[in-house]
């Protein structure tokens, strides 16, 4: 029995929730797959996965062995990676799990000029949302995270940026611009959803000196936990929203939102790429990395380079 094929099998028969599937995605036909995983449950002397006519399911077992063939296996393909990274043009999958917002705003501007410079490496992308993300499954798991972050992950920071306050000019034309942030309460104001007796409250505080903090009572006319439908709803000249500088970048760059109250900010944020491992860190996760940081930060800082010329 080659032992490795079955762990590889295993590991995608639970992956892709069953072994037609999993046949499927390996180009092996279901007896074959089938075959392999009893051949590997033999050799352990333990069952692995339940199995009905409808569904497998992994037994106490399966479940240990699942978490250290999943280690196993990308420790190994990491190693393959870092040798042939000194002798093989830069190739392969590169797994990223991003939620939502920074999907949109953060990896997919970047992926036509990732793909130019580098285009034997595949990207496969997941978008989704997790309160405890599963890092270990993927190359690459994207955090946005506020002040004081101490997650217990592997994690590279990428970038820390702060939340503004924009609008459209439209908007402004209409409602005038605030002077203070004392004149917010009597705007027509956008914020992300908030939980707790002080939802209403909007803490304000100057860039340049955290010291100077304001506390309003804010009663905005639009509630929101979707960051996009915020900025949207800016855009179109509903009102003012806070978002972070990245998000805004393009729409500053463009006109088509414009920064007020600076240097007034509503938070700070920073990025972190979550990695499943320090070790045999492959060549590819690397440079993609490198990318990431490189059109981050280029991004903000062109960003804030229009909001100080405005």
């Amino acid at each position: 029995m080659d032992r490795l094929t079955s762990m590889r099998v295993f590991l995608k028969v639970v992956d892709e929730g069953g072994f037609a599937a999993a046949a499927r995605a390996l180009d092996m036909s279901p007896a074959v797959v089938t075959r392999l995983v009893a051949d590997l449950e033999e050799h352990l002397g333990a069952r692995l996965l339940h199995r009905t006519t409808r569904r497998q399911s992994l037994t106490d077992a399966g479940e240990a062995y699942l978490e250290r063939v999943r280690h196993i296996l990308l420790d190994l393909d990491d190693a393959d990676s870092l040798v042939s990274s000194h002798t093989h043009q830069l190739s392969g999958v590169l797994r990223v799990l991003a939620p939502p917002v920074l999907a949109s705003h953060v990896l997919a501007p970047l992926v036509a000029s990732f793909h130019q410079r580098y285009p034997q490496i595949q990207l496969d992308i997941d978008v989704a949302s997790h309160r405890e993300p599963p890092v270990e499954d993927y190359d690459i798991t994207l955090l946005g995270t506020t002040d004081g972050f101490d997650g217990n992950v592997i994690a590279r920071k990428i970038n820390a940026t702060e939340a503004i306050l924009v609008a459209s000019p439209a908007y402004l034309a209409r409602r005038g611009t605030p002077q203070t942030p004392l004149d917010l309460p009597r705007h027509d104001c956008l914020r992300i959803k908030a939980e707790g007796p002080r939802s209403r409250c909007w803490r304000l505080f100057r860039s340049d000196d955290d010291n100077q903090q304001v506390e309003l009572d804010v009663q905005p006319v639009l509630w929101s936990n979707h960051t996009d439908t915020l900025i949207r709803a800016a855009l179109d000249g509903t009102g003012i929203t806070s978002t972070a500088v990245e998000l805004a970048a393009p729409h500053l760059a463009s006109g088509a939102l414009a920064r007020v109250l600076a240097p007034w900010i509503t938070g700070r944020f920073t990025l972190y790429a979550a990695l499943p491992s320090r070790k045999f860190l492959p060549q590819r996760t690397q440079v993609f990395l490198d990318h990431l940081t490189e059109h981050t930060r280029a991004g903000v800082a062109l960003a804030l380079a229009g909001c100080d010329a405005c």
